[in-house]
């Protein structure tokens, strides 16, 4: 498969992660490609899932029909139903907001009952994962609530469906989901490895964690790079991030985490490596979600001061309506996710 080079004139081109780079003969190759897929997808995840194809012949398209009646409720048809029995078939979802769930959970519990070896649904980003836990009497996980909802998917002829989903916000969620459902955790983080070694600098990158939930999370995979670790503490009424370990110094700084909303603990961190001598600031997240436009706040680096100004800011297109609105926009680069989620269809 081909790899495409980002150059700073076109800062938001698409890298396509080809699982091949991780081959070591033909053999292996074509033993990772050997079962023909059906790939369904949801309007927003269109273009992820041509990406998808584009890696392997054994992954073929096949279309829905998302219509609505005039009351607004889906008006839905699986093109050439019977054409797929015995086949293996996978669905890529793209739950950006409670209004779209409701359509697609109804095409995800429909695929499986058409008599197909097996269902793989694959969700890149699990929406909910930031209200995991119940910190006073009254709070609803919708974590949970969501994680029961996909357990429940019927049962295809070849068993339990798969979820194939990465970077999932708080590690104990991989125990919500019931025995009906097999999760497949998947991360990121492989694929920002091999973009980082594609820098000019790629000797001198330091990674830094935002807090000690990154640290948790990802220091295992990014254990050969020098890290820098921010803590947030709390005085008065305000959280401040403060720097708790590691010297930024000189460096080319990474912040790595799995997700980002408004992008305030980004910027705060920013703060805090640039006031200790880091000499250049980048982001990755593997989730960009940026409501109400929020990564407008990040700014491109032409001036050399990393306080104000980030060198690159890397997501995936795991949120897809993220990845139109960044287009064209420095610092963001988007790094996909087909090449990895081509390679787990075929687990």
């Amino acid at each position: 498969m081909v790899d495409y080079h980002v150059s700073k004139l076109n800062p938001i081109e698409i890298i396509p992660n080809s699982p091949t780079f991780q081959m070591t003969s033909n053999q292996e190759n074509s033993v990772k490609f050997s079962k023909k897929i059906c790939l369904f997808y949801c309007p927003e995840t269109k273009a992820l899932a041509e990406r998808i194809a584009a890696q392997s012949d054994c992954i073929q398209l096949r279309s829905i029909s998302w219509r609505t009646f005039e009351d607004g409720f889906p008006n839905l048809f699986i093109s050439n139903a019977q054409g797929i029995r015995g086949q293996h078939v996978a669905f890529l979802a793209s739950f950006s907001s409670p209004g779209v769930i409701f359509e697609q959970l109804s095409v995800i519990y429909a695929l499986p009952k058409l008599f197909v070896a097996s269902f793989t649904l694959v969700l890149p980003f699990f929406p909910t994962g930031t209200s995991e836990r119940m910190e006073d009497e009254g709070d609803v996980a919708t974590a949970f609530t969501l994680a029961r909802i996909l357990s429940n998917i019927p049962i295809s002829r070849g068993g339990p469906t798969s979820l194939v989903t990465f970077d999932i916000h708080a590690l104990q969620e991989r125990f919500y989901f019931g025995d009906k459902i097999l999760p497949c955790f998947e991360s990121g983080i492989p694929l920002l490895k091999k973009r980082l070694q594609q820098l000019p600098d790629s000797d001198n990158i330091s990674i830094a964690f935002p807090d000690d939930g990154a640290w948790k999370r990802f220091h295992k995979q990014l254990q050969h790079f020098p890290t820098v670790v921010c803590a947030k503490v709390r005085e008065g009424d305000k959280r401040i991030v403060r720097l708790k370990e590691g010297d930024p110094r000189g460096r080319h700084v990474v912040i790595v985490d799995d997700l980002v909303q408004s992008g305030g603990t980004l910027i705060e961190c920013q703060k805090v490596l640039a006031a200790h001598g880091a000499a250049k600031i980048s982001a990755y997240v593997t989730h960009g979600i940026f409501p109400n436009k929020s990564w407008e706040r990040f700014k491109p680096d032409t001036t050399g001061c990393p306080e104000e100004e980030m060198s690159y800011f890397w997501i995936t297109d795991s949120c897809p309506l993220t990845v139109k609105e960044v287009k064209n926009r420095p610092p963001f680069e988007v790094i996909s996710l087909a090449g990895s989620i081509a390679a787990a269809l075929q687990i």
